[in-house]
């Protein structure tokens, strides 16, 4: 009987390491280092994050996130579905603060996770804007719709289709079921997919689709 494949471990960063992969500056490191904090000291009131992810927070989420940028480098502006604790969000709009016209929409439809949004935003003077709603409901107009761990393929661009119909390219984080949910996904959308591998996780997928429609 032949042994279980042995699991692919997540590679561990420091702030150093993150820096180097994702060209982050000085500032925004500190940046980062920031929210880091900001996002434990809220996680021990509510549930962000899972409170284990924080010890790998430069790997887990933010080089998880800021790889998104590697996508589509000369996108300015962005919106995250259920933003939750801010990720990919509020990493993407740390490295885009100071490009002229750089905005991050943060759409959240629990009002206690948009505080924290809404406190992140304003303690970092960051180049975003929270929006109380439900995605579907959001009339944003974008050149890029994300999001991470907020619903499977199928409802999430169910979610998602207001942005492709304004135009939006859509880059989502998934995991290593990402094939067995875009064949799901297909049975109600026609889109063009590319599957592109995670650079934080090699268990991880982005995502890239467009040109969205009901099938």
């Amino acid at each position: 009987m032949s042994a279980a494949p042995a699991l692919l471990e997540v590679p561990a960063l420091d702030a150093g390491q993150f820096a180097a992969l994702s060209g982050a500056t000085p500032a925004q490191v500190a940046d980062l280092e920031r929210f880091r904090g900001l996002l434990a000291e809220w996680n021990a009131r509510m549930n962000l994050v899972g409170a284990s992810t924080l010890d790998a927070f430069w790997s887990r989420h933010a080089w998880d996130s800021a790889q998104l940028l590697r996508l589509a480098p000369d996108a300015l502006t962005w919106a995250d579905l259920g933003a939750g604790a801010g990720l990919p969000g509020l990493v993407l709009a740390v490295m885009l603060k100071g490009r002229p016209g750089a905005r991050v929409h943060l759409v959240e439809s629990m009002a206690k996770r948009c505080r924290f949004l809404s406190e992140m935003v304003a303690a970092l003077d960051l180049p975003a804007e929270v929006h109380n709603a439900r995605a579907e409901d959001a009339k944003l107009k974008v050149e890029v719709v994300t999001a991470r761990a907020v619903a499977p393929l199928t409802r999430l661009l169910g979610y998602a289709q207001p942005f492709f119909a304004r135009g939006a390219r859509g880059l989502f984080l998934k995991g290593q079921d990402a094939e067995a949910e875009i064949a799901e996904a297909r049975q109600a959308w026609r889109f063009d997919v590319d599957v592109l591998p995670s650079l934080s996780d090699p268990r991880g997928r982005i995502l890239s689709i467009e040109r969205l429609s009901r099938a």
